[in-house]
């Protein structure tokens, strides 16, 4: 066999290259790291399989989408930090510029009363599906123990009682290192202290509400909405929804029923499903915006391969680290749980059919759970266009 070898390229051959399998990046993270392992692991042999396999390892416990931050790594490995920075950059590029265009178009054209907005009440009615069975699929994944079940549930409860995030995720991520640690007293007095804060929390540091506001989204607005998505993004693209809901829609910037359909939209692009902010940020304030908050979310992917590239497998080597962020990640599931309520009530008020919007959601699912291909997401918002089009108009 062929020793593996990671090859010396300049950062314009590395974003050719990871350009190509961004062109091809369909079906979510995992058909986009197994398209890369059979290209540079299998066939190329840049490294080794189990090298590989701790790699994907590392970008599953870190925020942000694992496989835009594995292609940024494996462009370090082979040009530098340059090279991760033209690497990652190739690979997001074909679904950004083919979102741009979604979202200019998706501006210019008439929705309410229309054809085109019929199919949108069918794509909305199918992602609704897909993020029930990401939730499903995330929880799987993360809720590994009674502990984290638990942290979810009480992060779920806090987010309805009206607490802010930034009271339950680092709660939920210090409770649960000390309670893994053995810690129970302390773990327990945490989310004691937690909840007291809470009580005594100005309104105005409160979460913002579902109910609109009306405000103006500014660059810097919009770039941090996308880096607050970024940084807390386990689990998958979909555990970043609650905070850029938050962030946009709470704010009046758009509203619920384009914000599903920028999500529906995501999910037909070769990119990361993270995409969707694109969408958000050109319809809130145009290209200004949607360049925004796109550089906000990806860049802490760039970030932490270019600026710890030594350091990462360590550093998460570290088990106090790997329970806290589970503990997170746990907190995330149960706040996205809360928002999918809130999006299918949306979804919900705005069909002029109740039975045919939620006979799309039911079909959608028994396909994601029965069709195990990357292009099931594709075929259930598809079935939804197809059948809205004609019904919900």
């Amino acid at each position: 066999m062929t020793a593996p070898a990671t090859p010396s390229l300049s950062p314009p051959a590395l974003f050719w290259r990871f350009l190509k399998f961004g062109a091809l990046a369909f079906g979510g993270p995992v058909a986009q790291i197994a398209m890369i392992r059979q290209a540079l692991v299998e066939e190329e042999h840049w490294i080794s399989k189990d090298q590989f396999n701790r790699l994907v390892a590392v970008m599953q416990v870190l925020p942000g989408p694992e496989a835009h931050e594995l292609c940024v790594h494996l462009g370090v490995r082979a040009g530098g930090r340059l090279g991760g920075l033209a690497a990652g950059l190739g690979f997001m590029a074909p679904g950004f510029v083919l979102m741009l265009a979604l979202a200019w178009a998706y501006t210019l054209i008439l929705i309410t009363g229309t054809a085109f907005g019929a199919l949108f009440l069918g794509v909305q009615a199918a992602v609704i599906a897909l993020i029930i069975r990401a939730v499903h699929r995330i929880g799987e994944h993360i809720l590994a123990n009674a502990a984290l079940w638990a942290i979810a549930l009480a992060a779920a409860a806090a987010s309805l009682a009206g607490v802010s995030f930034w009271i339950v995720l680092p709660t939920a991520g210090a409770a649960h290192a000390l309670w893994a640690g053995g810690r129970r007293l302390p773990a327990a007095l945490a989310v004691a202290a937690a909840a007291a804060l809470a009580l005594t929390l100005p309104a105005s540091l409160g979460p913002a509400t579902t109910a609109a506001t009306t405000s103006t989204p500014t660059t810097l607005a919009l770039f941090l909405a996308g880096l607050k998505g970024g940084l807390l993004t386990f689990g998958g693209a979909y555990t970043a929804i609650p905070f850029v809901r938050a962030d946009t829609v709470s704010k009046g910037w758009l509203g619920d029923a384009a914000f599903l359909d920028g999500l529906g939209l995501s999910g037909l692009l070769p990119a990361p499903l993270v995409i969707f902010v694109t969408f958000v940020g050109f319809v809130a304030a145009g290209l200004s915006g949607a360049i925004a908050i796109t550089a906000g979310m990806f860049l802490p992917a760039f970030a932490f391969s270019l600026l710890f590239y030594e350091h990462l497998e360590r550093v998460t080597d570290d088990p106090r680290l790997i329970h806290a962020l589970e503990g997170i990640a746990a907190g995330v599931v149960g706040l996205i749980a809360v928002t999918l309520i809130d999006l299918t009530r949306t979804a919900a008020t705005a069909s002029p059919n109740l039975a045919i919007s939620a006979a799309i959601t039911a079909t959608g699912l028994a396909l994601l759970y029965r069709w195990k291909n990357k292009l099931a997401p594709l075929a259930a918002v598809g079935l939804g266009a197809a059948v809205g089009l004609p019904l919900l108009g």
